[in-house]
């Protein structure tokens, strides 16, 4: 498995894991209500799952599993482009939501995750054949 891939693979388990974490600290603050700050997570919660863990596992399998050309995936300067991105866009904009801070830094956050997936279509485009070719 190429290194690109692990990367975005033990990102999406520790996005799945901190997504689990605040929803059970979520859940046992519903039953109990130790600590009503905790709901500021919630968004968190559905953006490390949702996002981070989905996206990151859904791009690491298509790094690995696209055809290459000959032995070589090709450049993949984009594809680095768009794992930082992504984790940068998701920091963002959980953050925000966490910490009601301004809906620019949300903004960008989500405009983050966007270029993130536009840089690794970039990559992964040219490497979409028709079968046959």
């Amino acid at each position: 498995m190429p290194r690109l891939s692990v990367w975005f693979i033990r990102l999406s388990l520790l996005y799945l894991l901190a997504g689990f974490t605040f929803g059970a600290l979520l859940l046992a603050n519903k039953g109990s209500g130790f600590a009503p700050w905790l709901w500021r997570l919630r968004l968190a919660h559905i953006e490390f799952l949702l996002v981070g863990w989905i996206a990151h596992l859904a791009l690491g399998m298509a790094f690995w599993i696209l055809p290459r050309f000959q032995s070589s995936r090709g450049d993949v300067r984009p594809v680095w482009l768009a794992l930082l991105l992504l984790n940068g866009g998701l920091l963002l904009a959980s953050l925000s939501a966490s910490l009601n801070l301004s809906s620019w830094i949300l903004t960008a956050g989500r405009l983050a995750e966007i270029a993130a997936v536009a840089a690794f279509a970039w990559h992964a485009w040219p490497r979409v054949k028709p079968i046959g070719h």
